[in-house]
């Protein structure tokens, strides 16, 4: 009969189960991110529950894909596991993409609810939509140029659109824009278009508040455009509220795509609430017109870059104030208490010179006795005093009165 494992065995040997998170993805170790996006989305949605329903095998598969995606995925974590293998990475911590499409009402409630608390909730495109986009089984809207167009789609549903080029418009830039002045949330996605006619998603971006809409755009420029992404802020916010300001720029990464050739693109936008339907609007715009926004935008960005660096310096210097702070601040208190200890002692030694006896003290009992014995003393003369006055006086006999008849006589 086999011994039975603890958890602790069953623990490490899982551990040593585990693969490489660049073989599982099938990339290589100087893969960039976008590239390690790619073939995430490609196998989870292979592997996915909702096309592999009671098959373990694939269920497992797509643990794995997911887990060695949050650590890749995570600039971190990644250097963590380059440095020092599975043993830097907390597993624990791992946060997953939630395909709230999958969802039971009563998880969605949960999940909505943290969400309003201020947990980050990552979320994914539901495999649904995935699928149904490389199957080729979508419709797809045509969206002219500067034109904006006003919809509204579904949660968890998708709304494509396809937008044409031409080879002057490709050189001056391209930017797709999108807006929801209801403040829902919604993804811009674009997607490649593969051989067999189907689109497989190569870039996501988030919508984000800014001011009293949210908005997501992707641009495409000719030159690298960073993207920001808010999760990593929002996560680090939660795991360290008082440093959190020191990774507000770890999200400013580059999109790998930074031109769009000639041709038809298709776009879509992914309905990301909770439980409502979202509002938006869509424009599609030839950067042509924008020669001074496209100067200014790379300039604030290469500030933004430069202000990350400094950042970085500065949290080093921060942290050695901030520990310098504390042992000053614990020392300031012991110090106050040792002074309090010596001048309590002065005060005692100068008290011993004395040849008189001690004084004795009364105790708060014997006073409090005292002092209730006099009260009730007191209680009691005054009740005698009292009675006295409030007794009625005794007629004496020969105060009787007499009536007498004054006109009779005698």
């Amino acid at each position: 009969m086999p011994a039975h494992r603890s958890k602790s065995e069953k623990y490490d040997a899982a551990k040593q189960l585990r693969r490489d998170p660049y073989e599982v993805l099938g990339v290589s170790r100087n893969s960039t991110d976008q590239e390690i996006k790619s073939a995430y989305r490609k196998m989870a949605l292979k592997y996915h529950p909702d096309k592999n329903a009671n098959d373990p095998k694939a269920a497992d598969m797509f643990k794995e894909v997911t887990f060695s995606y949050n650590i890749l995925s995570d600039a971190d974590k990644r250097h963590q596991y380059d440095t020092a293998g599975f043993e830097a990475v907390e597993s624990e911590s791992q946060e997953l993409e939630l395909d709230l499409s999958s969802l039971g009402a009563v998880n969605t409630m949960f999940a909505a609810l943290f969400s309003k608390l201020g947990v980050p909730i990552k979320t994914t495109v539901s495999a649904t939509v995935l699928e149904e986009a490389l199957n080729g089984m979508v419709i797809i809207r045509p969206l002219p140029l500067g034109q904006p167009v006003f919809r509204k789609v579904e949660k968890q549903s998708a709304h494509f659109y396809s937008v044409t080029i031409t080879e002057e418009e490709a050189q001056a830039g391209f930017v797709c824009r999108v807006q929801s002045s209801d403040k829902s949330k919604f993804k811009l996605l674009y997607f490649d278009q593969e051989e067999n006619g189907g689109l497989s998603l190569a870039l996501q971006e988030d919508s984000a508040k800014t001011g009293k809409v949210t908005s997501a755009g992707m641009y495409f420029l000719g030159f690298p455009v960073y993207r920001l992404d808010q999760t990593i802020i929002s996560m680090a916010a939660a795991k360290d509220p008082d440093t959190s300001f020191f990774k507000k720029l770890d999200g400013f990464q580059p999109c790998e795509i930074t031109e769009l050739k000639a041709g038809t693109h298709v776009f879509a936008i992914y309905g990301d609430n909770f439980f409502k339907s979202v509002s938006y609007s869509i424009e599609a715009l030839c950067a042509a017109p924008f020669t001074e926004e496209k100067e200014n935008l790379r300039a604030v960005e290469a500030q933004i870059l430069s202000k990350r660096v400094e950042l970085s310096k500065f949290e080093t210097e921060y942290r050695e104030v901030l520990a310098q702070f504390t042992e000053m601040t614990n020392r300031y208190a012991q110090e106050m208490q040792a002074i309090d200890e010596l001048l309590k002692q002065r005060n005692e030694i100068h008290a011993s010179y004395t040849a008189a006896p001690p004084m004795k003290r009364s105790g708060s009992r014997s006073k409090n006795r005292s002092a209730s014995k006099d009260e009730n003393e007191d209680g009691r003369v005054r009740d005698k005093k009292s009675t006295t006055r409030d007794r009625p006086k005794k007629k004496k006999w020969y105060n009787i009165p007499l009536k007498v008849d004054k006109r009779k006589a005698c």
